[in-house]
């Protein structure tokens, strides 16, 4: 039977004191592809150091709730024989885990995909819960193009993130819901607008019709931004504007809290977007607002680190900071030009 208070009480903890969550859940090909282009082994071992690095950095919980793992991370342990759940857990980071396994191309509809994972997810949610770890995450993507996205991707992956975060309340595990929006494309604000509307909408129906307590999952979501090749790109307050004015038309107040992706912003533009929506609606919020960011805050880092033990020091700095700078974003207190300065100090 579902604990209801428990779930609860995982999904206030993941978004409270203005912390947000560091998303460390790149899939082997992924995180090979980023360290591909550093001249970083692709191996296990290297990814295991490289995670570590991230793990130990000393501060992190100051800024961070909670991290989302990939599988593989979760069974791995520190130099010092201490798992990565452990090590988390012992900082009072509440840790996670990422458990789609992947956007497929969706037959019949060129340009779409499918997020794929619901075989077998009830016994893995169950396996991961036994190991300590205390919530999910699922992530569909949206492409918006001539056409598309169509009807029935929307409809299909929404579904599908609906019978994931059921399966996961129902293992005890609190579900991030991840609907993202590819930045990827010429689309306008408007176009992102409308078609971010529609998906949360549709979202929170499967959501319901699949009895998910609002109260006990966060819901992970992209700013409102134009495609990256777009010819006119908003103005940070015009990004604030839209992304809240969708949010609070779509968003049920008892969403326990709304994290945004980064999605391939840098870190700062990401943090300039969420200062601003705190700084001129937070007044207006019925739920926590907060980051859940990958790339923002570990990019750095990870390109200081470039595989090499002597570095990890320096790496950490850079991986405080960016965590910092996300948590002063929370607060509304970031400063752009301050976050560069220093970032090219520790650089």
């Amino acid at each position: 039977m579902m604990n209801i208070q428990a779930l609860e009480s995982t999904a206030k903890a993941l978004v409270a004191n203005e912390k947000g969550i560091l998303a460390i859940d790149e899939s082997t090909g992924t995180c090979n592809k980023r360290f591909a282009k550093l001249g970083i082994p692709e191996t296990a071992e290297y990814r295991g150091a490289y995670r570590e690095m991230i793990v130990t950095t000393p501060g992190l919980n100051e800024c961070i709730n909670g991290a989302i793992l990939f599988d593989e991370t979760t069974r791995q342990h520190l130099q010092n024989g201490t798992s990565f759940i452990k090590a988390l857990t012992d900082q009072g980071i509440i840790p996670g885990i990422k458990v789609d396994i992947g956007a497929k191309d969706m037959a019949g509809f060129p340009g779409e995909k499918i997020t794929e994972g619901l075989d077998g997810l009830g016994e893995r949610l169950k396996q991961y819960a036994e190991m300590g770890l205390r919530f999910a995450k699922w992530r569909a993507v949206i492409t918006i193009s001539k056409d598309i996205p169509t009807q029935v991707c929307i409809e299909s992956n929404t579904h599908a993130l609906a019978r994931y975060a059921a399966l996961c309340q129902e293992a005890g595990l609190v579900p991030i819901v991840e609907p993202e929006i590819l930045m990827k494309g010429n689309h306008t604000l408007e176009q992102s607008f409308e078609v971010s509307e529609k998906v949360l909408v549709i979202l929170f129906r499967h959501l319901q019709q699949h009895k998910v307590m609002l109260e006990g999952m966060i819901l992970k979501v992209s700013m409102i931004i134009p495609g990256e090749d777009c010819l006119v790109q908003a103005a940070v307050g015009r990004v604030a504007e839209a992304t809240i004015k969708c949010l609070l038309r779509s968003v049920p107040s008892a969403t326990a809290g709304v994290a945004f992706l980064s999605g391939g912003q840098s870190g700062s533009l990401a943090c300039e977007h969420l200062n601003a929506m705190q700084v001129k609606y937070h007044y207006k919020l019925p739920w926590p607002l907060t980051f859940c960011f990958g790339r923002a805050i570990q990019q750095p880092a990870m390109n200081i680190w470039h595989g090499q033990a002597d570095r990890v020091h320096e790496a950490q700095k850079a991986l405080y900071h960016r965590a910092q700078s996300s948590k002063a974003a929370v607060l509304g207190e970031y400063d752009a030009v301050a976050d560069d300065r220093i970032l090219v100090a520790i650089e």
